[in-house]
């Protein structure tokens, strides 16, 4: 493993590690990511994309 952290490729923020798995040859294997960022004025934070508001009926008709 290398000694340098994670940043978000989008702010430069550093991010955590996160374990995920995949299958290989009938084993699971980890494999290591970075995780989200936690930056609220991130263009790639989750918190972000949650807050965006949904198209509503009266936007969609008036197309």
């Amino acid at each position: 493993m290398d000694s340098e952290q994670p940043v978000c490729p989008a702010c430069g923020q550093p991010v955590e590690t996160v374990v995920r798995r995949h299958k290989t040859l009938g084993a699971w294997v980890p494999v290591w990511e970075h995780g989200p960022c936690h930056n609220p004025k991130c263009e790639k934070s989750p918190d972000l994309e949650a807050e965006e508001p949904e198209p509503t009926e009266a936007a969609a008709t008036e197309r």
